[in-house]
């Protein structure tokens, strides 16, 4: 018998599951209307699972620059973001990362074995506590958890840096 079939309808079963959840909470009467009906929102649609929290917007300051920043949506990255703002010193590391020693372990819960990091990536080192920020390309290396991605430009900034502040977008 092929195993994949099977596979394929348990990864299949948690969204339908969750597809019967909001389609049974859903409410078939039509919105209030007239002047004490709420203003529709301005704000932007959400463009993430149902449940999950969007990405988040964060700005790391390198030796006075500001640089736009995004983190995932990861149990880590949420982690990490709980922290900030946060100032560290950065130290160079094999001349295509700044590495920063972090004062607490975030929570690796869900996360995947290992990265390939790439120019502009924001990660956390598991085996060694620390926060890896990318200026080159590097290969893939077991424990290294994906945070988030610099903006583009930020990679010249990085590769001089002594220190990084990382701070919430409001």
């Amino acid at each position: 018998m092929n195993p994949a079939p099977p596979r394929a309808l348990a990864r299949l079963a948690p969204a339908a599951a969750l597809l019967l959840v909001a389609t049974a909470c859903t409410s078939d009467s039509p919105p209030p209307s007239g002047p004490a009906s709420p203003q529709a929102s301005t704000a932007p649609a959400a463009t993430t699972s149902p449940g999950r929290k969007a990405a988040m917007n964060i700005r790391l300051t390198l030796d006075g620059h500001h640089i736009a920043a995004t983190l995932n949506d990861s149990a880590t990255a949420r982690d990490f973001a709980s922290r900030l703002p946060l100032t560290l010193s950065l130290r160079d590391f094999h001349q295509a990362e700044k590495i920063a020693d972090l004062p607490w372990k975030p929570t690796t819960s869900g996360a995947p074995e290992g990265a390939d990091p790439k120019a502009g990536d924001l990660a956390y080192y598991a085996p060694w506590n620390q926060l890896a920020t990318y200026y080159r390309d590097a290969p893939y290396a077991t424990g290294l958890v994906p945070l988030g991605h610099m903006a583009d430009g930020g990679t010249e900034q990085l590769a001089t840096a002594d220190e990084i502040t990382i701070e919430a977008v409001p």
